[in-house]
């Protein structure tokens, strides 16, 4: 029998690959670095082995998926290639596997996996539905009709995929490690609305996407007039939101979903949308948009005492805004705390300025050292550049966390996408401490 071994096995798209092929019925191991990720929980409680990296891990009969942050000259990817197996890039992998059923991506510079998540969560009530999420998590249901999956623009990797729906949520520039500039960033949506067969669901209100043009209908969705599917008389609470839903300006149904931000809204207004146009149960879809309680790393949320500590991985000032706008909305009456780690030195550089902007919407602001990255682990600014810009921030570090409690009755967000986490352990260790 095969094994599938998954170089790489830690990150988000690959643990979920490797637990859909699991649930498959199929044999799956990997290998990774020994530091811990959130992904491996799930890898472990589904018993798949996960080895340090070591080339001797590499046997005969083996399909290797490698994970695209490692080169061809990884030593593992290097033995693959010696003993002639098969190596299949994740994204190469992804899209011949997604041929099998319905698919549906989902792509867009923000949004992706709490759309993939929702969408998901909605699709399996109603038709058996196989999921890949970009928090990692992955389900192969026996018998799939459909296939929903995250599908990233990073390096124009959504490429690889032709799928018979794609939801675009928004284009905006974003790894200024790879893209020039929005244009470029828009040229590869443009090719990817070329490559999909049925139809493609995108954000209305978005001055990009509404350049987009496709061989396939374009269903637009948003809060403003002209869209297809618009949300109107939306209202806000901290239990979560309520809006009415027009089709091409008939009402079709009220809604309501226990998330918070505008950008939920647009969020299941897009997953509104695709379940329509495949005629799924309107009361199925009421039950999973009021079920679904968000996905990894996606505003998750911890009391502690009078304080709310929330993990995010929002890593882009468009992110900042809208996580900043959720606690906002749930937690009219306390103070706004942000811990933000920036996460590699090219987009710090490239948007120092809109940080800054999203940050002071904040009340108080903590920034940790820049986050580098497997591609890229230093650069000419520091954090101290971003600091310089708004006014009263405190640089924090993992033995300074104490500050944050002074906050009596508020929100602490720690938000980025690198290991911000370790300054949330730090300081909930704190706080532990303390109770002894």
């Amino acid at each position: 029998m095969t094994v599938y071994y998954f170089v790489g096995i830690k990150g988000s798209g690959m643990s979920a690959l490797a637990l859909i092929l699991h649930n498959m019925g199929l044999k799956v191991s990997g290998s990774d670095v020994e530091t811990y990720y959130f992904t491996q929980e799930a890898l472990e409680k589904a018993g798949i082995p996960i080895y340090p990296f070591n080339k001797d891990n590499i046997q005969p009969g083996m399909t290797v998926i490698a994970g695209n942050a490692f080169p061809d000259t990884h030593e593992e990817i290097q033995r693959a290639l010696e003993l002639g197996l098969p190596v299949i890039r994740y994204h190469r992998f992804l899209g011949d596997f997604s041929q099998k059923f319905t698919s549906i991506a989902v792509t867009g510079a923000h949004g992706k996996t709490s759309t993939t998540g929702l969408l998901s969560h909605v699709m399996e009530l109603a038709k058996p539905t196989s999921y890949l999420i970009g928090d990692g998590t992955g389900m192969g249901t026996p018998d799939a009709e459909y296939f929903v999956f995250e599908a990233c623009e990073y390096r124009r990797h959504f490429l690889a995929y032709h799928p018979d729906y794609c939801i675009m949520t928004n284009i905006d520039f974003d790894h200024p490690d790879y893209y020039a500039n929005v244009d470029d960033v828009f040229s590869a949506f443009q090719e990817m609305a070329w490559q999909v067969k049925k139809g493609i669901i995108a954000h209305g209100d978005d001055e990009h996407l509404q350049k987009i043009q496709a061989k396939v209908p374009v269903i637009f969705y948003g809060i403003d007039e002209g869209n297809d599917f618009q949300a109107r008389n939306i209202e806000r609470t901290d239990r979560g939101t309520k809006f009415d839903v027009f089709v091409r300006n008939t009402f079709y149904s009220s809604f309501f979903i226990p998330t918070f931000g505008e950008h939920n809204v647009l969020n299941a207004l897009a997953v509104i949308t695709i379940c329509h146009y495949e005629n799924i149960d309107l009361n199925v879809l009421k039950e999973g948009l009021e079920t679904f309680h968000g996905v990894k790393r996606r505003f998750t949320e911890k009391k502690v005492g009078s304080q709310v500590l929330v993990d995010d991985y929002a890593h882009h000032p468009t992110e900042i805004k809208a996580t900043i706008d959720s606690a906002r909305q749930k937690y009219p009456d306390k103070e706004i705390i942000a811990v933000f780690q920036p996460h590699t030195f090219t987009r710090t550089q490239t948007f120092l300025d809109d940080f800054a902007d999203s940050l002071k919407l904040a009340d108080h602001v903590f920034l940790c050292e820049i986050f580098g990255s497997a591609r890229e682990n230093h650069g000419n600014l520091s954090i101290e550049d971003l600091q310089e810009k708004i006014p009263e921030a405190k640089v924090i570090h993992e033995d300074s966390v104490s500050d944050l409690a002074k906050f009596d009755n508020s929100v602490i967000l720690f938000m980025g996408a690198g290991d911000v986490h370790k300054y949330q352990d730090a300081y909930e260790s704190y706080l532990n401490e303390g109770v002894k």
